[in-house]
């Protein structure tokens, strides 16, 4: 109320101070009492009070409100320079599921949201898995068909290593319906080298999203008991033969690896990826090794903030080459590649500047 900035909340730091990120990630601690309530879609989910609109009616005065016009329009994604960007695919559509979504509030900020993409309403519980197996409850609440729950944290790219294991809880029904579904039960660990691969268009959201699916496998329906089964399942009890209950929750997740960027040049030759060459590889084998490296290479240098890397791929009859520049020209965080230093290398190396 008394100040001028314009953010997210990220997290409560107690219980009469919160913690706000503004200016691209760069946060600070702000008294509950001093925060007002300014974008249109809070405003939806939390409502404004008389106190509120008083609030912003003296914010107004004291040009609080150019502010945050302002801020608005700087908070916007700043336009691709010129020649650098591709041009943009028509988004690929999703098919019907339940998502995990995680939408960019700034570039270093995603805010992570469940997504009913069904037609039919999901109960659902969200929390996350310690490396040490503890687990923590976030949030549950019920979702109808085609609709996305509102952000249940807020996490930062930079702290991607330390990003913990997550587990969500999924209950499909429909009132009046004549089927009832099993749990689902998806526990997410984030890797980047497939991270960074997910983004696409998210559904019910409308926004782009790095995006992974629930439900895998549909819901089954549970079997109704018949006076057969149950006798069954009953003389399996009876001798010790029946089938060892699920355990509640997924196994305690490995501890997180801290990301180690890759070098600045990545000799992509056999010769440098194993001690003994060729030997006993196929053309094959040797191939998809190298696209491994390749890839494992790019993801790292991604999740690890570096600007550029150079791929050293030789020229040869031009396999690779090709192969790698195939997978550049389809990945959104790229910004450019060319061929690399050509007086060195000559067509045997290429240049990524990552965005």
């Amino acid at each position: 109320m008394t100040g001028r900035e314009e953010g997210i909340v990220t997290r409560l730091l107690d219980n009469d101070l919160i913690e706000v990120a503004i200016d691209n990630d760069f946060t600070i601690p702000v008294l509950r009492r001093e925060v007002v309530v300014v974008a249109a879609e809070e405003r939806k989910a939390f409502g404004q009070s008389a106190g509120a609109v008083a609030a912003e009616k003296k914010a107004a005065s004291t040009g609080a409100a150019r502010a945050a016009k302002a801020a608005g329009e700087s908070s916007a994604e700043p336009a691709a320079k010129k020649g650098s960007a591709p041009t943009p695919a028509a988004p690929t559509k999703v098919a019907k599921g339940l998502y995990l979504g995680l939408v960019h509030q700034s570039p270093e900020l995603l805010a992570v949201h469940v997504i009913n993409n069904t037609d039919a309403d999901v109960l659902y519980t969200f929390g996350e898995e310690k490396p040490d197996g503890t687990y923590r409850g976030l949030a549950s609440d019920k979702l109808g068909a085609k609709e996305a729950s509102a952000p249940l944290g807020h996490w930062h790219l930079k702290d991607f290593d330390r990003w913990p294991a997550v587990l969500v809880q999924l209950l499909p029904h429909q009132v009046n319906g004549n089927t009832a579904y099993e749990l689902l039960s998806k526990r997410t660990q984030f890797k980047a080298a497939t991270f960074y691969k997910s983004r696409q268009q998210a559904p019910v959201l409308q926004k782009e999203a790095y995006l992974f699916q629930l439900d895998e496998k549909p819901a089954a329906p549970l079997a109704a008991p018949t006076p057969d089964n149950l006798a069954a399942t009953l003389k399996a009890q009876l001798t010790g033969d029946a089938p060892a209950k699920p355990a509640a929750l997924a196994p305690a997740p490995e501890p997180a690896k801290a990301l180690v960027a890759p070098p600045h040049e990545l000799d992509l030759h056999i010769e440098a990826l194993r001690p003994e060459g060729a030997d006993g590889l196929s053309n094959t084998a040797m191939l998809k090794l190298q696209l491994d490296t390749f890839e494992d290479a790019l993801s790292r240098a991604l999740a690890t903030n570096m600007h550029e890397i150079v791929f050293i791929h030789g020229a040869g009859n031009g396999t690779l080459r090709k192969e790698i520049h195939k997978q550049l020209s389809r990945n959104k965080d790229i910004k450019f590649f060319e061929d690399a230093q050509k007086e060195k290398f000559g067509y045997g190396a290429t240049l990524v500047r990552l965005k």
